[in-house]
């Protein structure tokens, strides 16, 4: 029972890294300052979680809890918090700790999810199982980002072509104005990229445990990296090269058109996707 209920406090540390790691990123992309301190406080949250569990298991055990890997990976991940939190208390490098905390997120995600040599057979299982949940509703969720992102793309350009022929009707009327509609687009991809980042992580974690036959060049890993890839591009070309308005509505109706053939095409023809009736 004991197990269990750390196991819940575990994964909770995960869900809450997540959100931070999230966080950091709209940071990092929009220069938010609220999402940035609602990411400090979320991550110091898991830093004060994981030492109180570190310092408990050097109580139970007598020595510094390392010589496991799975004691050294929780060190590790614990490790590159604390590092991160001083770092940013001292200069102020808020984009160190956005950096320093993925890769900490992927090591605490290991660290949870991963069977380890202390877990029973039955408790492995069940952690990889959820570990597979955790990936598909990561997934599922930034799919559910990109297509309404690329919803309001769709209503912009309907949009924009009522205004160009001057068509002054009810249904102008009832369409929001192109910025909004154009920002909200924007948004709505700035949270699906590091969800979608994230998902990956864990279902490259899944794999390697469940899967006998991994290979890096099955389609739908290559189809979701691509995905990937191609929306971070989209952030990429608007922030930095400043392309908006009907352009960049466009290139998010095509994304979208990638996504559905990723998910689709690519998930019927992998080896491990969508395997199991």
């Amino acid at each position: 029972m004991v197990d269990i209920s750390l196991t819940r406090i575990y994964e909770l540390i995960v869900i809450l890294y997540a959100v931070s790691v999230l966080l950091y990123f709209i940071d990092f992309v929009q220069h938010n300052r609220k999402a940035n301190k609602v990411a400090f406080w979320l991550l110091s949250i898991v830093w004060f979680l994981q030492t109180i569990f570190l310092f408990l298991r050097m109580w139970e055990t007598g020595r510094v809890p390392i010589l496991t890997i799975s004691e050294g990976l929780y060190f590790y991940a614990w490790v590159l918090i604390t590092l991160s939190l001083v770092i940013n208390r001292l200069f102020r490098v808020d984009f160190v700790v956005f950096f320093t905390n993925a890769i900490g997120f992927l090591i605490m995600a290991i660290h949870t999810f991963a069977p380890m040599e202390t877990q029973t057979s039955v408790e492995a299982e069940r952690l990889v199982s959820e570990l597979l949940i955790f990936h598909i509703t990561m997934a599922i969720l930034s799919y559910g980002a990109f297509s309404i992102s690329f919803v309001f793309s769709a209503l912009y350009l309907v949009q924009y072509d009522l205004l160009k022929k001057k068509k002054w009707n009810k249904r102008l009327m009832r369409i929001e104005d192109l910025t909004k509609l154009d920002y909200l687009s924007y948004v709505l991809i700035l949270i699906g990229v590091p969800l979608l980042l994230l998902s990956l992580m864990l279902g490259l974690i899944w794999a390697y445990i469940k899967v006998v036959d991994f290979h890096w060049y099955d389609t739908k890993v290559l189809g979701s990296f691509f995905m990937l890839l191609a929306y971070s591009a989209y952030l990429y070309v608007r922030l930095r090269r400043g392309i908006q308005g009907r352009a960049i509505a466009i290139w998010n109706i095509a994304l979208f058109l990638i996504l559905l053939i990723n998910f689709f095409l690519f998930g019927s023809l992998s080896n491990f996707h969508f395997w199991e009736s």
